[in-house]
């Protein structure tokens, strides 16, 4: 397994090889400010969210976080859908759960734009990243052209 992954991540082109870390980076940021979360305060960490699906969902996200790591990891394109699903998920949460205070404090806006720039970034990516990672998929390095 270790040597077919490391074929894997060898045999994509750079750029992807960098689109790929950062995914797994922020996801991997996601998945721990998730967990601290939960850590701190139990079940109840987003409370501060009146609506009982969005802290449901933020919650869910210790779970899903996690699983876009493994999956982007192990350059799966399952994984690079998973991940635009949850950062569209993640993006429209958090801009809908932060309205009021957003309408009370437009400085708030601030908070909102690491999250939304990495979502325009996961999306932005999701499609010529899965095309890259299918061209790919069980090509042999010496097979594979040099950019």
């Amino acid at each position: 397994m270790g040597r077919e992954l490391r074929e894997r991540w060898a045999g994509q082109p750079v750029w992807a090889r960098w689109v790929l870390a950062v995914y797994v980076i922020g996801f991997l940021e996601g998945a721990c400010a998730h967990v601290l979360d939960l850590a701190r305060d139990g079940i109840h960490a987003y409370t501060a969210f009146p609506q009982v699906p969005l802290q449901v969902f933020f919650v869910g996200l210790v779970i899903l976080d996690p699983l876009v790591v493994v999956l982007v990891g192990l350059v799966r394109r399952e994984g690079i859908w998973l991940a635009s699903a949850v950062m569209v998920a993640d993006v429209f949460a958090n801009w809908w759960g932060n309205r009021h205070w957003l309408q009370d404090d437009p400085a708030n806006l601030v908070r909102l734009s690491p999250i939304t720039l990495f979502g325009v970034f996961v999306v932005a990516f999701a499609h010529p990243l899965c095309r890259t990672i299918a061209g790919t998929a069980g090509t042999p390095r010496a097979a594979l052209p040099t950019a």
